[in-house]
């Protein structure tokens, strides 16, 4: 019986994501995907920068996540690299996921896609829109953070 590895090795990530967004909770998402699609997600060649989540009819699915053809593909490549995808959840996950959806201000952003136990899975967070206001602050915070770093390291360095 052959075992299958968590490797958990992330293959896209939203960074933008962390800068727009307060993320108050996330959820692990199964996808479906093509077989050439999965090789060439398996190779790297994913973006989801500009990639959105939405729930319609009690399922959830993920627009505009760009997965470039496979090279050495055949005829099942898809047509269009971003097209809607289907997101594999519990329908208590989809019906919590909704409700917070549904509240002023927040959204499904797809944070990062990896591999975890040789399945492609997405993690997708509940999100509220930050002001410009926050982001500064948020910028602020992690500066005061490095430096802090900067001079403790420093300070250990002389210590020696």
């Amino acid at each position: 019986m052959a075992t299958k590895k968590a490797d958990g090795k992330v293959l896209a990530q939203n960074k933008k994501a962390s800068h727009d967004y307060f993320i108050e909770e996330t959820y692990e998402a199964g996808l479906v995907l093509t077989g050439t699609e999965i090789k060439s997600l398996r190779a790297g060649k994913a973006n989801i920068g500009d990639s959105f989540s939405t729930i319609r009819n009690g399922e959830a699915f993920v627009h505009n996540m760009h997965i470039s053809p496979f090279e050495q593909g055949n005829r099942s490549n898809p047509d269009d690299p971003t097209r809607t995808r289907k997101l594999l959840l519990k329908k208590v996950q989809i019906a919590k996921m909704l409700g917070q959806a549904k509240q002023e201000g927040y959204t499904l952003v797809p944070l990062k896609v990896y591999i975890r136990n040789g399945y492609a899975k997405l993690l997708v967070g509940i999100g509220k829109g930050k002001k410009q206001y926050d982001k500064r602050e948020s910028a602020a915070k992690k500066d005061a953070q490095r430096d802090i770093q900067r001079a403790l390291r420093e300070k250990q360095k002389i210590a020696r």
